[in-house]
């Protein structure tokens, strides 16, 4: 859900490799990772909820949800980031 370059700028950084390899592969969540088409993929790539979205309205407060879930999750810090 939270991007690795995402969680590495919330905290991962200083997480042991064992930690970063864990959260890579997380699936004990189902929210951890969740399937999208790659046209979807790319465009989201590594994005901040402030700067994308999913396209479709319905699905924006799960997504927003499962992000912060995550974050809360890992222990990553938790920001606001403002769109561009």
């Amino acid at each position: 859900m939270v991007p690795l370059a995402e969680a590495w700028d919330s905290g991962a950084h200083a997480w042991t490799a064992a930690r970063r390899e864990a959260y890579a592969n997380d699936n004990d969540a189902d929210r951890s990772l969740v399937a999208v088409t790659a046209v979807t993929d790319r465009a989201k790539a590594d994005r901040h909820p402030a700067n994308w979205t999913p396209p479709l309205a319905d699905a924006r407060c799960t997504y927003t949800a499962g992000w912060v879930a995550t974050k809360l999750r890992w222990q990553l810090t938790v920001d606001y980031e403002t769109a561009p």
